[in-house]
């Protein structure tokens, strides 16, 4: 986090949230355990079992050593990334041709405010929240960690409404700053109701981080930086209280039970923490052993056949969560009669994929990632801001290893197609209906084309 505020831009604010979310994971679950030291029982994944066996001061101290290396080997590589980009911004390594070094810290995105790309965002986001009502009228909206969506078809629809919800967020620019918040408040509201409906905390953090990138991309002010963090709370401390609206009486007091176990100032976080399950993968990580599910050429066959369309490859394509769940957890717990999709970590699946040298490939993975997202968004070309919202809202550079990031870019990418050919159909609207040129004498060759773009 130190070295994120010695960098500007988007890059920023992602290596933040990275750190505010393995925080969670790897040490405010820790500490909890430590803390309360909870007995574990059915209804509550707060307490490892496994863990408690260990006991949890030795268990926790062994099952988090991959975690400690893989998290210094990344600080190393953030550190000497923002040590040479603030050299560049200096000019003490040199800046791009034909730029200041103050140009050269803060890049134009190509798309912010373009007619074209709004509306087919706006297009999107229409669509795909009809599609969120009919999956949630017709019982089709899924839930986190679920093996397979209901309806593949709805859900691909939902995800145009999560693209066009985080583009709007990222890439609109109204001319008040009153329809700038009316717009960002709805949309936040929207992705907090999507919450609910699919029980998963992700719709809402990816809102709260579209947020945060829009204001790296168009300059931060204390009241900026003030909204995002009182949105951020809101939205998690919302979260547990959405949930309790879809529970029944039953449920809600198996739930207080569950939580009278723990003190009474963490009770309100519970719910939240139990979403940040990443000691868990780590626990699994540890039992399991380095070298002890799939071989380089397996993991490198089913991270390419992850990209290609299900339809095209003509077989089901391998889940790592769902192999997870069986392979590597099923190692020390019985998971016979629990079929379930979870978040292995980069670091984690490094481990049991390769021991330390893959822990070390999973987190440069995962770096790369983010240097390619953080520049995608100013791209002029349409496909790669749309993938870089698209890890806006995904968690892959958070909680999944290579094996689910390609597996998640796989699924967005056919959404990515659908957001670039309704880009390139509403554009060749826009020239077929434009006004002929009010400029008197003829236009130069190619200018009227170069005039209706604009």
């Amino acid at each position: 986090m130190v070295a994120a505020m010695w960098l500007s831009g988007p890059i920023r604010v992602f290596l933040i949230a990275q750190a505010a979310h393995w925080a969670l994971s790897y040490v405010a679950r820790p500490v909890v355990l430590l803390w309360v030291r909870p007995e574990p029982h059915y209804g509550d994944n707060i307490p490892d079992p496994r863990l408690a066996v260990l006991g949890y001061d030795r268990g926790i101290a062994e099952v988090l050593h991959p975690v400690i290396f893989g998290l210094w080997l990344y600080a190393g590589l953030v550190v000497a990334y923002a040590i040479w980009a603030r050299g560049r911004e200096s000019g003490r390594f040199g800046a791009a041709p034909g730029r200041t070094h103050r140009e050269h810290a803060r890049p134009v995105a190509r798309f912010a405010g373009d007619p074209v790309l709004l509306r087919t965002l706006a297009v999107l986001y229409a669509a795909g929240t009809l599609g969120r009502l009919a999956a949630v009228a017709t019982g089709n909206n899924g839930r986190a960690g679920e093996l397979e969506s209901p309806s593949p078809i709805i859900n691909l629809v939902t995800i145009l409404a999560t693209l066009g919800a985080v583009g709007l967020i990222v890439y609109a620019r109204p001319g008040s700053p009153r329809t700038t918040i009316l717009l960002i408040g709805a949309l936040t509201f929207g992705e907090l109701l999507w919450t609910a409906a699919v029980q998963s905390k992700t719709p809402v953090l990816g809102a709260a981080l579209a947020i945060a990138v829009r204001c790296a991309m168009t300059g931060w002010t204390r009241l900026k930086v003030a909204t995002v963090l009182v949105i951020t709370v809101l939205g998690i401390g919302a979260f547990g209280w959405l949930q309790s609206l879809k529970a029944d009486e039953l449920s809600k007091a198996e739930a207080a039970v569950t939580d009278s176990e723990y003190p009474a100032p963490l009770r309100p976080l519970l719910s939240v923490l139990r979403r940040f399950d990443g000691l868990e993968a780590a626990t699994d990580a540890y039992y399991a052993g380095p070298h002890s599910w799939l071989s380089p050429g397996e993991a490198v066959r089913h991270a390419l056949e992850s990209l290609v369309p299900a339809q095209l490859l003509g077989t089901e394509k391998f889940r790592s969560g769902a192999a997870w769940a069986d392979q590597v957890r099923g190692q020390s717990v019985d998971m016979t009669r629990v079929g379930v999709s979870l978040a292995e970590g980069n670091i984690n699946e490094g481990y049991v994929l390769g021991g330390y040298p893959g822990v070390a490939l999973g987190v440069s993975i995962t770096f790369v990632l983010l240097l390619v997202w953080a520049r995608s968004l100013y791209s002029r070309h349409v496909p790669l801001p749309v993938f870089g919202l698209a890890l806006i809202e995904v968690p892959v550079l958070f909680e999944r290893g290579m094996l689910g990031t390609a597996e998640t870019l796989g699924k967005y990418l056919q959404a990515t197609v659908l957001v670039w050919v309704t880009y390139v159909l509403i554009t060749e609207y826009r020239l077929r209906t434009a006004g002929p040129p009010t400029t008197t004498g003829p236009p130069a060759a190619g200018k009227t084309r170069a005039a209706q773009w604009v």
